[in-house]
């Protein structure tokens, strides 16, 4: 059951310089959905992240979060009206320990006396997570960290969680747990918005997509629709007729 809008782009245009990025990208993620963005490289993925986080600030066009505009927001505004990221790369503090990587997550938050039932729900989700508490997130495995990353920004309890290339990185048995848990998160109630080349995979999970190509929307529809759609399975998902 989806409902209003978390997140939407409304004819939203960045430029790095002279370099005109994202070109009239209108989105809309709804409560409740896992939404997919798909793309190569240089497509302007990274860019509509930043462009969500107020990393980057459009030249034109909006960006809103539960119909407010935000465009002019700085990061940690944006963060306490409820986005989270799980960065591609995980990006942890690697020199400190897991515990202390989960606990930046709810740096913002004022709701301290529910931080360990929170705690709890990771752990549930992610049991090694627990067994690795007091180790330096830098000597884990790539999957576990993974897992102290999606705990890190589920630990700020977001409306709406991105995820940037969850698949970055993973051997194939991991990228479908990953994909398993993201499911998980979602059906527990929290809204998805992953950026992802693994289109088969994203679309696995997804109830909607979008397709964008050198900064523009070139495709947009349900999930079966795009992985029914020949120009979508030619140019992303290896398939030739």
């Amino acid at each position: 059951m989806t409902g209003a809008p978390v997140l939407e782009f409304r004819g939203v245009n960045t430029h790095y310089g002279p370099v005109h990025v994202l070109k009239d990208v209108d989105l809309v993620v709804n409560a409740g959905e896992i939404v997919c963005l798909l793309g190569g490289n240089a497509s302007g993925k990274t860019t509509t992240l930043k462009a969500v986080l107020g990393m980057v600030i459009p030249s034109s066009g909006d960006v809103l979060l539960d119909g407010e505009v935000v465009s002019q927001w700085p990061t940690s505004q944006r963060v306490e009206r409820g986005v989270s990221m799980v960065p591609e790369n995980r990006r942890l503090f690697k020199r400190m320990t897991v515990k202390e990587n989960l606990e930046i997550g709810s740096y913002l938050r004022d709701d301290k006396e529910n931080l360990e039932a929170d705690l709890e729900r990771i752990f549930t989700l992610f049991p090694r997570v627990k067994e690795r508490l007091a180790q330096k997130a830098g000597t884990l495995s790539g999957g576990e960290q993974q897992m102290v990353a999606v705990g890190r920004a589920l630990m700020a309890r977001p409306k709406v969680l991105l995820m940037d290339e969850p698949s970055m990185g993973l051997a194939p048995v991991l990228v479908a747990q990953n994909f398993e848990i993201i499911q998980q998160i979602n059906e527990a109630g929290t809204t998805v918005f992953v950026v992802e080349q693994n289109a088969n995979m994203a679309l696995s999970i997804a109830d909607r997509g979008y397709v964008l190509q050198t900064g523009q929307i070139v495709l947009s529809d349900t999930a079966q629709g795009l992985l029914a759609n020949p120009e979508m399975r030619t140019a992303y998902l290896g398939e030739v007729d």
